[in-house]
């Protein structure tokens, strides 16, 4: 008896194997239409720049092989070095920053207070907003003669600068509004990894007589490293790669736009103005390697401060 059941179960087996590989068949062709687009506007365009960072293209679209000789103009621009130093500048100013306050604002919002949904809503709003319309509300905010800023400092006897356009005080008021525009989107990726940590270790602290700051300190931080490291690791990402904020607040033909240009930028600038797409490939490709090097290296030493559950 238990044989026939055996062969019957074989039988069965080899007729479905062909049902099947006709279902993956069926799959690879219902997903062919997701990986062709991502290969034609990603994959593709990623090859595509690569190869014409070791070219020199044209005006007319020729493109002729010139080896090295972009990568060898890359090390020499006074520009590049310049919009490296302002991406780096403003990377180890606008993370720590932006998740520190995040961090905090989204441990107050996870309290029980009255409105706190529409507090939320307030701190997410800058998120859904264009930058483009960010970038011209904080410019009239930051103008030298009629803004708000200087006009509310004039009230203490302080002269407000012209802050967009003094080489001392442009790059950092950009700064100032990249960090308020990303609090709202980190805070609520923190609150999420806030609300995921089980009550139950801070019932078992207080039972041991731990405070709010013992219980902050020793339970929180520990058990939303990871939640810190993933909105570390987007903040990073996203900060090597700003432009809108630049290009509307400061403009093109700014006087301190050698000042205040970043990588993204002056990539911008070279491909798009100067019409050097070969040199603004070399640019990107670049940008590409650091922000690379600099994932990887997050991902190498988040082993010795994140803890997972």
């Amino acid at each position: 008896m238990l044989n026939t059941k055996t062969v019957s179960q074989n039988k069965l087996s080899l007729k479905l194997t062909p049902m099947k590989k006709q279902d993956y068949m069926w799959a690879y062709l219902f997903i062919a239409p997701c990986f062709l687009g991502l290969f034609i506007f990603n994959i593709g365009p990623i090859f595509y720049t690569i190869y014409l960072s070791f070219t020199e293209y044209g005006s007319f679209g020729q493109v002729s092989w010139i080896g090295l000789e972009n990568y060898v103009r890359l090390f020499q621009d006074p520009n590049v070095w310049m919009a490296l130093k302002n991406t780096f500048i403003f990377t180890a100013i606008a993370v720590p920053t932006s998740v520190f306050f995040s961090t905090v604002v989204a441990v107050l919002l996870n309290q029980k207070i009255r409105g706190v949904t529409m507090y939320r809503t307030l701190y997410f709003l800058p998120v859904i907003t264009m930058p483009a319309a960010v970038g011209m509300v904080w410019k009239w905010l930051y103008n030298g003669d009629y803004g708000l800023i200087n006009h509310v400092l004039g009230f203490f006897g302080i002269q407000g600068p012209y802050w967009l356009v003094d080489s001392s005080f442009a790059l950092y008021a950009v700064i100032v509004v990249a960090i308020w525009s990303t609090i709202g989107y980190n805070m609520i990726i923190i609150l999420a990894g806030l609300q995921n940590i089980s009550p139950s270790y801070y019932e078992a602290a207080e039972i041991d007589g731990a405070g709010p700051f013992a219980k902050f300190a020793k339970i929180t931080v520990p058990l939303l490293t990871p939640t810190l490291f993933f909105v570390s690791v987007i903040s990073i990402i996203s900060t090597l790669q700003t432009f809108e904020l630049i290009y509307m607040m400061v403009g093109i033909d700014s006087p301190v736009a050698f000042d205040t240009q970043t990588l993204v930028y002056l990539f911008y600038r070279e491909a798009f103005i100067n019409h050097d797409l070969s040199y603004g490939a070399t640019i990107s490709i670049n940008l590409f390697v650091i922000i690379l090097v600099a994932t990887i290296f997050q991902f190498y030493f988040q082993k010795k401060w994140v803890h997972y559950n």
